[in-house]
């Protein structure tokens, strides 16, 4: 995906969405779905409790991302960091739905985060988003790096890019936003 060609080819497909061609996310999706379903499954990989598969986890990003009118996304980081953010989000209704479920009867869930250094070190999806939540409300650049490495399991690199940031801002945020989290989910 990284050709010129193709990179043109993707530029023009999500210029064609952000003004309103709702068949360009199609292409889109086509081009970048290798990309986003590894996305996924390095999200889900730890996951015993949640009924959602990598692929549906990509589905339901899909459907999410076309019901939205006029959105605007530069490049393929971009577009990266959208749909990690828009599979936070589902993972976080899933996490609501079974929470509900557990009070009739059903299962936790959990994300198990090897990308927050504790190994085996598991957390309600709903903890990680009210936190989230929190730490944006002090440092939002850190909250971002933190969603795009927990939710969008994305590298130091891609967040990089898909935020137009230098690595070594990106490494130093993560540092600050990862400790805090670890900090704040120990203590629950």
């Amino acid at each position: 995906m990284s050709t010129p060609a193709a990179l043109a080819s993707l530029a023009a497909l999500l210029e064609r969405w952000s003004e309103g061609d709702h068949g360009a996310l199609n292409g889109v999706l086509a081009m970048l779905y290798t990309e986003l379903h590894a996305i996924a499954v390095r999200q889900l990989r730890h996951e015993h409790h949640l009924t959602i598969q990598p692929t549906a986890l990509v589905h339901e990003m899909y459907l999410r991302l076309s019901s939205l009118s006029r959105l605007r996304l530069q490049d393929r980081a971009h577009f990266l960091s959208m749909a990690a953010r828009v599979m936070r989000q589902a993972l976080v209704d899933e996490a609501r739905h079974r929470r509900a479920q557990k009070r009739a009867g059903g299962s936790a869930v959990t994300l198990s985060d090897t990308n927050l250094g504790a190994d085996g070190f598991t957390c309600d999806a709903l903890d990680v988003d009210e936190l989230l939540t929190e730490l944006e409300r002090f440092d939002s650049l850190a909250a971002e790096i933190v969603t795009l490495r927990v939710f969008g399991g994305l590298s130091i690199e891609e967040v990089a890019q898909a935020m137009a940031v230098s690595v070594a801002t990106v490494n130093r945020r993560w540092a600050t936003g990862k400790a805090w989290l670890t900090w704040e989910l120990q203590q629950r």
